[in-house]
């Protein structure tokens, strides 16, 4: 999902509007699997969902004892998140949610938990920059996980897209966080079994996994 700068720039508002614009519900509402795998051996405390959509990760997140605040640059999809948690009986305390352009991040810290799961747009997005900001947040004692495509799905019509920036080790260099403050506890690509277009079909994700010391 990488952002040809030979073509004229899209307005990042416009773009995910339209996109959630498209069908009633984009994403499955499930959390991902990555963070539902490395929280089941956190301390439930305070958490952030970077780029949250329609909330499937902050929601599973409060249902087990978080609070989480997501973040989403559409206002189609906070709305919906903010729909899904009243529905399961979820109040603002437990599952926030914020129409918030995160390259202008605002949001008052430390969490526990800074999640951004396949963070990677096809327009413009300071990608770096935001997890950067993101970091600062985490307290001492705390977790930053990204999860990313490490490739294009089978079948996709994208499988001749450069996914190098996206690896484990790419991402960790990107990042540029002082290795005496922070501790990497996961940095590798693993596959899942998802469902596109209705059928299972095997997944990479690039998971990185730090801990601030």
């Amino acid at each position: 999902m990488n952002h040809h700068h030979d073509e004229p720039a899209q307005d990042p508002v416009a773009f995910w509007e339209a996109r959630y614009g498209e069908r009633d519900q984009i994403w499955t509402g499930k959390v991902n699997k990555a963070l539902a795998d490395v929280a089941a051996d956190l301390k439930p405390g305070l958490a952030l969902d970077l780029g949250c959509g329609e909330g499937g990760d902050v929601i599973w997140l409060a249902q087990q004892g978080w609070r989480a605040i997501g973040i989403d640059i559409s206002t189609t999809a906070i709305t919906r998140a903010r729909a899904a948690a009243q529905s399961l009986g979820l109040g603002e305390g437990q599952a926030e949610f914020l129409v918030e352009d995160l390259a202008h991040l605002d949001v008052r810290g430390p969490f526990d938990l800074v999640t951004a799961s396949f963070f990677q747009s096809p327009v413009e997005l300071p990608r770096n920059v935001v997890l950067r900001r993101a970091a600062d947040l985490v307290r001492a004692g705390g977790h930053l996980l990204v999860t990313s495509h490490a490739a294009a799905p089978k079948g996709s019509g994208h499988e001749d897209q450069d996914f190098a920036e996206f690896q484990p080790d790419a991402q960790l260099a990107a990042l540029e966080l002082p290795a005496d403050q922070w501790a990497v506890e996961v940095a590798e690509v693993r596959t899942r079994v998802g469902l596109r277009d209705n059928v299972e079909q095997d997944f990479d994700d690039s998971v990185v996994l730090l801990r601030r010391l």
